[in-house]
C-alpha cells in the first residue's frame, strides 16, 4: 500500500493542488451540464436545494427541537443515570469496554456524535479505560449518533417496527466497528493494551444533578435548553442536506416526466441507479434492496446522516421504499452517521490523528454488517 501511494506521489505530485480541484469541478459540472444544459442544471440545484430547506431541513429541525428538549429531561432527571445502569454489564462482554462506556452511547443517541468526546475530555472518565479502548471510543460513539432523531424521523414516514430493527442493526454493525478499531489499535501499539488513557484519580462520575430549584422551573429549564440544543444541530445539518443531497439527487433522479430537462427541483441524470443496475445483484443480497436508487442513501449516509434523511421523503413519494429498506436505512443511518465528516475531528481531540484510517476503515466494515444484519433480521421479522 505503501509503494502504491509513493508511485502515485512520484507520478501526479507536481501538479498543484489548484489544477487537480479545478479539473474535478469541471469534469464534475461539465458532465452535468452536458446532459442537463447548463441553465437548467443551475435552475435544478437551485430549486432541490430551496425545497430541501423549506420541507426537509426546517422538519428535521423540528424533529431536533423535539428530541433534544426529551433528551435534556432524561438528563435533568436521572433517567440518563438510570439507562446508564442497568446497560452498564453488557459492556465488557458485548464490546470490550468499561462499564461507564455506557454512558456514552446513551448520551450520542439522544444527541450527536461529539458527545462522546465532551465525555472523554473528563480525565475522571477516561482513567476507567486502557488507550486502546479509549481510542475506539470514536467509533463506539458514532454508531450511536443522532440515534433518536433517526428512529423519530423513521417512524414519522409511518413505518413503527422497522426503525427498531434498524437499530438492532447498528448495535451489531457498533460491536465490529469497536471491537475493529481495538484489534487495529493494538497491532500498531501493542503497548497500548496495558497503558491508561488518563492518570487522575478515580471517582464515581456524577451524571445525575442535585437541584434545589423547584420542579417547574426545572422542567421548564430543561425543555428550553435542549430545544435550544436542538436548533443547533438543526442549523448545522443545513449545509450537509443542502449541498450533499442536492448533489446526492443530481445524480440519483431522472429528467421530468416528459423526458426533458426543465430545471425543476429533483431533476437529474441518473448516474447512481445506473450503477446500482449493474452492481444490484451485490446490493439485493447484502440488504435487501428492490431498487437501485436506494444506494444513494449508504453514500450519503458517510458524509452527514441528516442529508441521508433528506433522501427519503422523495424516495417514498416515488414508491421505492418499503419496510425492508427502512430498516436498513436505520442501520446503516445510525451507525454511520456522517462518519467521514467526524471521525478526523474527534480522533484529533483525542490526540490520535494517526489512527484515522483505521478508525474509518473499521466503521465502514461496520456500517455494511449493520445493514446486512437489519436486512436479515427483518427478512426473520416477517417470517414470524
Amino acid at each position: 500500500m505503501r509503494t502504491v501511494k509513493n508511485s502515485l506521489k512520484k507520478l501526479f505530485g507536481w501538479i498543484p493542488a489548484g489544477i487537480i480541484c479545478l479539473v474535478i469541478f469541471f469534469a464534475l459540472f461539465g458532465y452535468l451540464a452536458s446532459k442537463m444544459g447548463t441553465a437548467n442544471m443551475l435552475n435544478t440545484i437551485m430549486n432541490t436545494s430551496h425545497d430541501l430547506l423549506l420541507n426537509t431541513v426546517f422538519y428535521l429541525m423540528a424533529i431536533c427541537v423535539i428530541t433534544g428538549a426529551i433528551g435534556k429531561i432524561f438528563v435533568e432527571f436521572g433517567v440518563v443515570n438510570l439507562l446508564e445502569k442497568i446497560l452498564r454489564p453488557l459492556m465488557k462482554p458485548v464490546f470490550n469496554l468499561p462499564g461507564v462506556a455506557s454512558l456514552g452511547a446513551v448520551l450520542t443517541f439522544l444527541s450527536d456524535n461529539p458527545a462522546i468526546i465532551s465525555l472523554a475530555q473528563d480525565k475522571r472518565f477516561a482513567t476507567y479505560f486502557k488507550k486502546y479502548q479509549f481510542i475506539s471510543l470514536t467509533n463506539f460513539g458514532t454508531a450511536f449518533g443522532m440515534g433518536l432523531l433517526v428512529i423519530v424521523f423513521m417512524v414519522g414516514q409511518g413505518y413503527f417496527a422497522e426503525p427498531f430493527i434498524g437499530l438492532l442493526g447498528a448495535v451489531a454493525g457498533c460491536v465490529i466497528s469497536t471491537r475493529l478499531m481495538q484489534r487495529f489499535t493494538l497491532k500498531a501499539y501493542p503497548r497500548f493494551k496495558d497503558e491508561v488513557a488518563a492518570e487522575a484519580e478515580k471517582t464515581e462520575i456524577e451524571t445525575e444533578a442535585h437541584y434545589t430549584r423547584p420542579m417547574f422551573q426545572r422542567i421548564l429549564d430543561s425543555l428550553l435548553d435542549g430545544g435550544r440544543t436542538g436548533v443547533d444541530v438543526g442549523l448545522a445539518i443545513i449545509p450537509g442536506v443542502l449541498i450533499i443531497s442536492t448533489l446526492v439527487m443530481l445524480f440519483t433522479f431522472g429528467p421530468s416526466t416528459s423526458g426533458e430537462f426543465t430545471g425543476a427541483a429533483y431533476e437529474g441524470v441518473q448516474l447512481l441507479p445506473w450503477v446500482g443496475e449493474k452492481l444490484g445483484f451485490i446490493f439485493e443480497w447484502l440488504f435487501g434492496f428492490t431498487d437501485p436508487h436506494l444506494i444513494a442513501f449508504p453514500i450519503t449516509a458517510l458524509g452527514a446522516v441528516g442529508a441521508a434523511l433528506g433522501l427519503v421523503p422523495n424516495f417514498a413519494a416515488e414508491g421505492w421504499i418499503d419496510g425492508n429498506a427502512i430498516a436498513v436505512f436505520t442501520a446503516i443511518g445510525m451507525c454511520w452517521s456522517g462518519y467521514l465528516s467526524t471521525h478526523t475531528a474527534m480522533l484529533d481531540t483525542l490526540g490520535y490523528r494517526r489512527l484515522t484510517s483505521k478508525a474509518i476503515l473499521a466503521h465502514t466494515i461496520g456500517g455494511f454488517i449493520a445493514g446486512i444484519v437489519a436486512h436479515w433480521m427483518f427478512v426473520l421479522y416477517t417470517l414470524i
